[in-house]
């Protein structure tokens, strides 16, 4: 998997060990997802995206759409599509992948 990410670390999804998103790509640890903590993403890579939905998070409205493992179909987290607060903008584009469902690969 090394050559997957030239060398540096990666995160995989934790039940089947696809390759999720980059550590270079990591933007902040400090979020919560539905079963606890979460890392936020600039990026991620071998993901399906679901419906989008409107969702009342702890700091505002979005539009969001849940993301799953392209090869296992693991829930992930979600991606921000949409921020509906000026003081969030700089959420969107952006994913939260929770922690329990992924691991980090060197």
């Amino acid at each position: 998997m090394a050559g997957v990410a030239g060398n540096q670390p990666l995160y995989i999804c934790r039940n089947c060990k696809n390759p999720i998103a980059l550590r270079s790509d990591l933007l902040s640890k400090a979020f919560i997802g539905k079963s606890g903590p979460a890392y936020m993403f600039s990026h991620a890579m071998n993901i399906i995206a679901g419906q989008k939905e409107d969702r009342k998070l702890i700091t505002g409205a979005y539009s969001v759409a849940d993301i799953y493992c392209c090869n296992c179909g693991e829930i992930l987290g979600w991606k921000y599509l949409r921020a509906y607060e000026m003081q969030q903008k700089s959420k969107e584009g952006k994913f939260i992948i929770e922690t329990a469902k992924i691991a980090k690969e060197y």
